[in-house]
């Protein structure tokens, strides 16, 4: 009875975030709790430039301690190629679980299981299990439910965060990558208490005293969006719409996250060394942009503006910083890239004055 009154806790626990990455937290340590197991990873895929590697966003043992990683900081050289974790590629195409025995029939094994069988889900990823032995048919069971509750919420909450146009993420869905954004570090480790689990579904405020460097956000705008709309009807305009997305998710990366705010409005939410490396993500843009033949309209540019994530931002603060970088770009001639630091130090304009509450479009 205990075990099922525990089991119904951590399902509960499952069903309150509308984060991902908590998602996967939650179920890291409802299988360490419940199961007499050594460890538990979760294993996704990036994708950069046309290579793919695996990124281990969560690993916990059953002695206590682990890690998580932030997909949007990792430095992708250093990830295991994907062809390299040939047990991991097998579970995924063979969209069923796999059982590695390592060390004899009755020893040490790790039991593979996709996280996602439904096609229509975005992203690859594995869930990995270390075991002293076999999983006997209840732990077996309680992994099945576990994987069905993860799954339904990861598909509740990957329709409700997108855009039904482009499939890009949506505004409202902004507020909580960018809070996970400037929360603190964990350091690498997590306790039994880990202060990111303890996180409800809106914000820990205790926590945001400071940012971790080098996030950036910033925002798109087709040019001259509205003419274009006049001259070729709505529906030629929503198929440039759907091929700007297109070209923002082939110029990103996998794991920066891509919005579509309404109309001809775009961000992009990144972790980069530097204000040139972010510069120039928007350059390559712009660039793909302006080289691109629409159909039945031909040449389409796009203005752009960004901005570091600053202390004590919020979601309203940073998008007006990107925004007057925006009218900046198209008061002076369109098809262009502004970053607002660099307008600032160039005294185009000073800081402006923080304006909670602001929503933009």
């Amino acid at each position: 009875m205990w075990r099922m009154a525990t089991l119904i806790e951590h399902i509960l626990k499952l069903t309150e975030h509308r984060d991902r990455d908590l998602l996967e937290l939650t179920l890291s340590k409802a299988l360490i709790e419940l199961l007499p197991i050594q460890r538990v990873v979760i294993a996704t895929v990036l994708s950069q430039n046309g290579q793919k590697r695996w990124i281990e966003t969560a690993r916990l043992d059953a002695g206590g301690g682990g890690r998580v990683a932030d997909p949007m900081r990792a430095d992708f050289q250093t990830l295991t190629p994907y062809a390299d974790a040939n047990d991991r590629v097998r579970c995924l195409l063979g969209k069923e679980p796999l059982e590695i025995a390592w060390a004899g029939e009755d020893g040490p094994r790790i039991t593979y299981f996709p996280l996602y069988t439904d096609t229509r889900m975005e992203g690859e990823g594995i869930l990995e299990v270390h075991s002293g032995g076999p999983l006997d048919e209840e732990s077996g069971e309680i992994i099945g439910y576990l994987l069905g509750v993860y799954r339904n919420m990861y598909g509740l909450l990957q329709y409700s965060d997108r855009d039904a146009l482009t499939g890009l993420l949506n505004r409202k869905s902004l507020d909580d990558a960018f809070y996970n954004a400037v929360l603190q570090e964990l350091d690498g480790v997590l306790g039994e208490d880990s202060a990111k689990t303890a996180l409800p579904n809106g914000l820990d405020q205790e926590r945001r005293h400071r940012v971790p460097p080098n996030y950036w956000l910033g925002t798109v705008t087709v040019d001259h969006f509205n003419v274009l709309g006049d001259k070729h009807g709505h529906l030629i305009a929503e198929e440039v719409i759907l091929l700007v997305a297109r070209i923002l998710n082939n110029t990103f990366r996998t794991h920066d996250l891509i919005y579509r705010f309404g109309g001809q409005h775009f961000a992009v939410l990144f972790h980069c060394a530097e204000e040139s490396l972010a510069l120039g993500a928007f350059e390559r843009f712009r660039a793909n942009m302006e080289k691109f033949n629409f159909p039945q309209v031909g040449r389409v540019t796009a203005s752009s503006g960004f901005t570091n994530i600053l202390v004590d931002d919020s979601p309203s603060t940073a998008l007006e910083r990107c925004e007057r970088a925006v009218e900046y770009a198209q008061k002076n001639g369109y098809n262009k890239v502004c970053s607002h630091p660099e307008l600032v130090r160039r005294g185009l304009f000073g800081e402006t004055a923080k304006v909670g509450g602001v929503e933009l479009f």
